[in-house]
C-alpha cells in the first residue's frame, strides 16, 4: 500500500481484516494495512465476511465508480463475483509463488517444504476460482536457506515493486 501511494496511484478505499485483540491485555491491534490507510487518510472498511456484508459491498460499489482496478494482497477471503465484476478492469492479486505452481493459501511455506527454488511473485487476474486467472507478470526469488519469515519479507518487497510496475 505504501508503494502504491508513493507511486502516485489514487487509492479510493482500503478493505482489511477486522481489528484483533492481542497479548495479555487483549489490546486492540490494527492490521499494518489499516495503519497505513489511516496515516494517509484513505477510507477503510473491515467486513467480517465480505460476502454477507451489504454495507461493505455498497461502499465497494461506490469506490469502484471511480477506481479502474481492484488489488488484492493476502486478504484471506474469497471475493464474490458481484465484487469481482465491479472495477472496470477487474481485480489483480499479488501471489507469493510462481503460478501456476503452489496455488492456495500457504505458498511460502510450501515452497520451502518442497524446495521450490526459485520461488517468486506472480501478479494475476482474480477470477472466481482460487488462483486460476491469467498471470500478467512474475519475478523469481531465490530461497537460498531463508526462513519463511525472511522469504516472506523478501517476497513482500519484490511484490510491491512488481505490483506498481504491472
Amino acid at each position: 500500500l505504501r508503494r502504491l501511494i508513493a507511486s502516485g496511484h489514487k487509492i479510493e478505499l482500503v478493505v482489511t481484516q477486522p481489528d484483533k485483540k492481542k497479548n495479555r491485555g487483549k489490546k486492540i491491534v490494527y492490521s499494518p494495512v489499516k495503519e497505513v490507510a489511516l496515516e494517509n487518510n484513505i477510507p477503510i472498511i473491515q467486513p467480517l465476511k465480505i460476502r454477507n456484508d451489504e454495507e461493505a459491498i455498497e461502499k465497494l460499489r461506490q469506490a469502484h465508480e471511480k477506481a479502474e482496478i481492484g488489488i488484492v494482497v493476502a486478504y484471506g477471503q474469497l471475493l464474490p463475483m458481484e465484487v469481482l465484476d465491479m472495477p472496470k478492469k477487474g481485480y489483480i492479486n499479488v501471489h507469493a509463488s510462481l503460478l501456476p505452481k503452489l496455488r492456495g493459501a500457504s505458498p511460502i511455506q510450501t515452497a520451502i517444504l518442497l524446495d521450490e527454488n526459485p520461488t517468486g511473485i506472480s501478479i494475476m487476474k482474480v477470477e472466481e476460482k482460487l488462483d486460476s486467472g491469467p498471470v500478467y507478470s512474475s519475478v523469481n526469488v531465490e530461497i537460498a536457506g531463508k526462513t519463511a519469515g525472511q522469504l516472506e519479507a523478501d517476497l513482500a518487497e519484490v511484490g510491491a515493486d512488481l505490483l506498481v510496475k504491472t
